[in-house]
């Protein structure tokens, strides 16, 4: 017989590369020569709250905690992101960033082996 896997997350590619284009238009910021439709648009978008709420989306959506916080990680570390890291204030917004997504300690319960998520 043949056996149809479901796909849950028929869009999780599409999500990803979202989490990563939005993460990396906030950690890079506005540039300095911004037309006031930018400016405009970064004052009602660009706030973390904002973010959060669009990564928060993209987890629903499929991708995991994990994938957020190891993207953060390679923004601060590789050096394809130097562009993004050299803009003013940026590691400011990706420490910002990186506190709402700490990576999750998972903690196993010998009862029932249960994960629990703190």
């Amino acid at each position: 017989m043949i056996y149809l896997k479901q796909n849950s997350f028929p869009m999780r590619d599409w999500h990803v590369k979202h989490m990563e284009q939005t993460l990396i238009r906030f950690v890079r910021g506005l540039s300095e020569n911004a037309s006031r439709w930018e400016v405009k648009l970064n004052n009602k978008y660009g706030k973390i709250g904002r973010v959060r709420k669009r990564i928060d989306y993209d987890i629903k959506h499929g991708v995991t905690n994990e994938e957020v916080f190891t993207f953060l990680e390679l923004i601060r570390t590789e050096s394809i992101y130097n562009d993004v890291r050299s803009s003013e204030g940026s590691m400011d917004r990706l420490n910002e960033l990186q506190s709402c997504y700490k990576e999750i300690p998972q903690l196993y319960n010998n009862w029932n082996s249960v994960v629990t998520r703190y």
